[in-house]
C-alpha cells in the first residue's frame, strides 16, 4: 500500500508537477533573456545619443573655427563684408548662417527669376564653402547653364567638365556631356559635337540625355 502511494506521488511529480515547473522555468528564462535584450537596446540607444551629441559638438566647433578663420583672413579676400551682426558674417550679401539647403533654394529661386548674377554668386558660394555630394554637382551644372545661356561657352564648358571629373557617378553627368556637345555645336565644331552626342548615346543609352543627343544628331542632318 505504501509503495502504491509512493508510486502515485512519483507519477504526480514527474508527469504533472515537473512539466509545470519546467514550463515556469522556461518562461522565467525567456523573461530574463527579453529583459537583457531590452537592457542591451537601451544601452545601445544611449551610446548612439552620446555619439550624436559628440558629433554635433565637433561640427559646431569646426563651424566656429571656420568662421573665425574667415574673419582673420577677411582683409585678403575680395567681395567679403567684414561687418558682424549678432555673430553672423555676411559674404557679399550672403547670410552664411543659413544651411546649404536654404542657400541652394535661394539660388534656384534667383535662377527661376532670371536673376543670374545673384544665382551665380550663390552657387559659387556653395561650391567654395560646402562639401555636399548632391548640391555641389548640381551647383556646377547650374553654373554651366547660366554661362551657356549668356553665350560664355568656354566658361560653361569648364563647369561641366568639373562636374564630370569630380562627380563621375552623379545623375547629371550624362546631360553635362550632352551640353558639352551643344557647346561644340554652338562654336561651329560640328564634327566634335556629333562625336560627343554619339558618346552620350553609347555610354548612357537609358538616360534621357541619350534621346536628346539622338535628336540633336538628327537635327544636324
Amino acid at each position: 500500500m505504501f509503495k502504491l502511494i509512493l508510486n502515485q506521488q512519483v507519477f504526480l511529480y514527474f508527469f504533472v508537477l515537473f512539466p509545470s515547473i519546467i514550463a515556469a522555468q522556461d518562461q522565467s528564462a525567456e523573461s530574463d533573456i527579453l529583459f537583457l535584450k531590452i537592457q542591451e537596446l537601451e544601452m545601445e540607444m544611449a551610446d548612439l545619443r552620446n555619439e550624436v551629441e559628440a558629433q554635433n559638438y565637433l561640427i559646431d566647433k569646426l563651424i566656429r573655427e571656420s568662421v573665425e578663420e574667415e574673419n582673420e583672413n577677411s582683409n585678403q579676400i575680395d567681395n567679403i563684408d567684414t561687418n558682424i551682426v549678432d555673430d553672423v558674417y555676411r559674404f557679399d550679401g550672403i547670410n552664411d548662417s543659413k544651411s546649404i539647403e536654404e542657400i541652394y533654394d535661394e539660388a534656384i529661386r534667383s535662377l527661376a527669376n532670371e536673376e543670374y548674377e545673384s544665382a551665380k554668386k550663390l552657387f559659387s558660394y556653395l561650391i567654395d564653402n560646402f562639401s555636399d555630394p548632391e548640391k555641389l554637382p548640381l551647383s556646377l551644372f547650374w553654373l554651366g547653364e547660366i554661362e551657356f545661356s549668356s553665350s560664355n561657352f568656354d566658361q560653361s564648358k569648364i563647369h561641366y567638365i568639373e562636374l564630370i571629373s569630380s562627380f563621375e557617378n552623379h545623375w547629371r553627368v550624362p546631360l553635362a556631356h550632352k551640353k558639352i556637345g551643344d557647346i561644340f555645336f554652338k562654336k561651329g565644331d560640328i564634327k566634335m559635337a556629333k562625336e560627343k552626342y554619339q558618346y552620350v548615346i553609347r555610354e548612357f543609352p537609358n538616360n534621357p540625355a541619350s534621346s536628346m543627343s539622338l535628336q540633336s544628331i538628327e537635327d544636324m542632318e
